[in-house]
């Protein structure tokens, strides 16, 4: 009689865990359905480690392909956060220094026409504070190098000095992935599946033409008066053109080291346990501890956010909760991932394409998504 009522205790345990999982995943197909949203992939972490990854929606619409979790997707500008982590890799190995002059780094003169007397250092393009902007592009050199004789070069900076104020700029990025091929003489993409990548056991990287094609989620931006999704390939168009005429230390933003990163939730949730306990991992370490805290301590103010080098503090997108990390957007997608080392958790949310609304900053479907599964898994 006592086996058959721990049998039955066993039998409701597992179907209340069950129902539970149903209302979490109910949830989040209730977001894809009222945004409206193509996909959305997730990953939770507790006490470092994933206790839960899940796949909603569609991984190519047109071909009828449902997302899964080992889809890889093009991050954005969460990738910036990969570049910064490779060049402190360097700091620690005292081939180069955070207070480094960049032209001394880059190749080319790196001077604000404004403020020709001020030394933009490395540190400050790892936090946005380098006075540079987007304003030329970004996916080549030559818009802020003066010996190209190209004379919109001084377009590139604005008015206040170094160091004094802060603008969110991808061209920093590419800059900073530009010195990490010089100082290593190694091809950025490559560095990065070797030094960060491998030894984290993630499938992934910024060089479209080695990965696996067939897992690129498909990305799509929402047309408001049409009401419908259109497909974006060039997210993922072939580098082999490029590729052949490449020259190292100056061709590198053809990878985007600012926003060419592709990867799954699952391998971008291993990437943040490495940050969550400050650059330690089953192996070893990508980076030291006291290097680690570093890169999350806040150098710059934006809003709320707190910029330090290529991961942000917030406690806007869950009430009451500081988070660290970094968003992405592009193409139509919206991607986050955002962890707290001294609790030890941590959420990664990938949309690849929805109805926008922004929040405070945010995208409602990104900060919504990231509510439901803290109520769910870590509120406790």
């Amino acid at each position: 009689m006592r086996n058959i009522q721990s049998l039955l205790l066993l039998i409701v345990f597992a179907f209340h865990a069950h129902a539970q999982e149903l209302s979490i995943e109910q949830k989040l197909e209730g977001i894809i359905n009222s945004y409206p949203a193509v996909g959305l992939s997730v990953a939770v972490i507790k006490n470092n480690k994933i206790i839960y990854t899940h796949s909603f929606g569609y991984q190519n619409k047109e071909e009828n392909k449902l997302l899964q979790n080992d889809n890889l997707f093009r991050i954005a500008s969460i990738s910036k956060s990969f570049t910064a982590t490779a060049l402190l890799q360097l700091v620690e190995k005292k081939l180069i220094s955070l207070d480094d002059d960049v032209s001394n780094l880059i190749g080319f003169t790196v001077r604000n026409p404004n403020h020709p007397e001020k030394v933009i250092t490395l540190r400050m393009l790892l936090s946005h504070r380098s006075s540079l902007n987007d304003s030329q592009g970004y996916f080549n050199l030559d818009v802020v190098d003066p010996s190209t004789n190209n004379n919109n070069y001084q377009k590139c900076y604005n008015t206040y000095a170094p160091g004094e104020g802060y603008q969110y700029c991808n061209l920093n990025f590419n800059m900073a992935g530009t010195i990490l091929e010089r100082i290593t003489g190694e091809r950025f993409d490559s560095y990065i599946k070797k030094q960060i990548l491998s030894p984290l056991g993630i499938e992934g990287g910024y060089n479209i033409d080695s990965l696996d094609q067939t897992k690129f989620a498909m990305l799509y931006e929402f047309n408001g008066k049409e009401g419908k999704f259109t497909p974006n390939p060039g997210a993922y168009s072939s580098k082999s053109t490029e590729l052949v005429n490449y020259k190292m230390g100056r061709s590198t933003p053809i990878f985007s080291p600012t926003g060419g990163m592709k990867i799954a939730a699952p391998g971008l949730a291993r990437y943040m346990i490495m940050h969550s306990r400050h650059g330690k991992y089953a192996g070893g370490r990508i980076l030291r501890k006291k290097t680690s805290q570093l890169m999350q301590t806040p150098l710059s103010a934006d809003g709320n956010d707190q910029y330090g080098l290529a991961l942000w503090k917030t406690n806007k997108l869950i009430p009451g909760v500081e988070l660290t990390g970094h968003t992405g957007s592009a193409y139509g997608l919206n991607s986050a991932f955002f962890f707290n080392p001294k609790q030890k958790f941590g959420l990664v949310v990938i949309c690849n394409g929805s109805k926008i609304v922004y929040k405070e900053g945010y995208p409602t479907i990104i900060s919504s998504a990231l509510n439901i599964l803290y109520e769910n898994f870590l509120n406790n």
